[in-house]
């Protein structure tokens, strides 16, 4: 990308966010203001509230009274008139009335006073997130009125530490190829050779009797063909066909089974998102983490389990080794580190670091090891 197409396109998105900016600070205003208006109109409810209450208190304390007036005239006939009977009955209707009439505004007057309450603390939420974005706002808007010239080699540094990690990476692989390479094509086949011909000599030594040059025949042959299976292993161990062939996570598959054929550690592999083949360097690169965090739960953990968890994510993957060994302390292990004497941990470091990805460990003494891994998948970093 030209720097003066980008410088284009970061002055349209500073031209939008000003624009965008103030309209959010009309927003905020007029949230402010429906919030003071909201106040007051509380406080208004609250009083009325309150004076309404009091109100029904005495209402009803005239409503006794009016109704034991009322059973006194009504009991005592020769003592009051018709008219005295019909004015505290007239009175106890009418504060009866009342009473109802003012109940009814109580609960009226509560129901608005809590209904702005409400309402009160959803325009609070939301000039509080206005008041959020604006901030936000202000701080991007900080940042592409930098130099332009400054976030661009930013941008270009950051593509060339990843670039300049998977060639590093590469160039590594290329040459453990090269050597597995040289032993297959080499030692592996002279190896074989060997044993075709003490075959041969063991077919024709058994039509005579030197019987202790045919066992010394056959341990030869024994010992020739441990020898290309170890061979075989280098090979594997140097590239695994089936990085190239298939793909990390077949890969992985395979590694997690022969991991556990040889060292009789129960091991789990568990494979989270859609498998989809990733940039050369970058597989790699996973393979040899999870390779080397297998190989320090080998040498260090006493582990009887080990567990590894690869995630794809959109833009990320996420490897997990955990194990139930006897962990470490996180202090004596940075100090070993420091030292340079553990350097299983190092090498990981290193390449993680190297693809700008990060890693974590979480150990305790007796509570076992977890390693997390994550690495950013770029894609637009793939070999020519």
């Amino acid at each position: 990308m030209q720097v003066d197409a980008l410088d284009r396109i970061i002055k349209n998105a500073i031209d939008v966010m000003e624009s965008s900016k103030y309209q959010i600070f009309e927003i905020c205003e007029n949230v402010r203001s429906e919030r003071n208006a909201l106040n007051n109109e509380l406080q208004q409810v609250i009083d009325e509230t309150t004076k309404t209450i009091d109100m029904v208190d005495h209402i009803e304390m005239e409503y006794r009274r009016a109704r034991i007036r009322l059973t006194e005239v009504s009991r005592d006939f020769k003592r009051f008139k018709e008219d005295d009977i019909r004015t505290a009955y007239e009175f106890a209707t009418q504060m009866q009335t009342q009473l109802a009439m003012y109940r009814e505004k109580e609960l009226h007057l509560k129901a608005r006073r809590d209904d702005l309450q409400k309402r009160i603390k959803n325009v609070d939420k939301q000039l509080e997130r206005a008041e959020a974005v604006v901030s936000q706002v202000n701080v991007v808007l900080e940042y592409l009125s930098g130099d332009l010239n400054q976030v661009t080699r930013l941008l270009e540094s950051a593509k060339n530490r990843q670039l300049l990690g998977l060639k590093i990476i590469l160039a590594q692989e290329e040459e453990r190829k090269r050597i597995a390479r040289e032993i297959h094509d080499g030692l592996a086949q002279t190896m074989a050779n060997v044993v075709l011909r003490t075959e041969i000599a063991e077919r024709m030594l058994t039509k005579q009797a030197y019987t202790s040059v045919k066992e010394e025949l056959v341990d030869l042959k024994g010992q020739v063909r441990g020898g290309i299976e170890e061979v075989r292993k280098i090979i594997f161990n140097l590239r695994p066909m089936a990085l190239d062939d298939l793909g990390v996570i077949p890969a992985l598959r395979k590694f997690v089974q022969d991991f556990e054929e040889k060292s009789r550690i129960r091991t789990q592999f568990e494979f989270t998102g859609k498998d989809a083949r990733l940039p050369s360097g970058m597989e790699v690169a996973i393979y040899r983490l999870v390779q080397e965090a297998f190989s320090n739960v080998v040498k260090h953990a006493q582990a009887s389990h080990v567990m590894l968890e690869v995630t794809y994510q959109k833009q990320m993957v996420k490897i997990v080794v955990t194990d139930n060994g006897v962990g470490f302390t996180l202090d004596n292990i940075d100090k070993k580190i420091e030292k340079g004497s553990h350097y299983g941990i190092i090498g990981m470091r290193e390449r993680v670091e190297l693809l700008e990805g990060r890693i974590e460990m979480q150990s305790a003494k007796g509570a076992g090891t977890k390693i997390s891994m994550l690495i950013p998948i770029k894609l637009d970093s793939k070999e020519e």
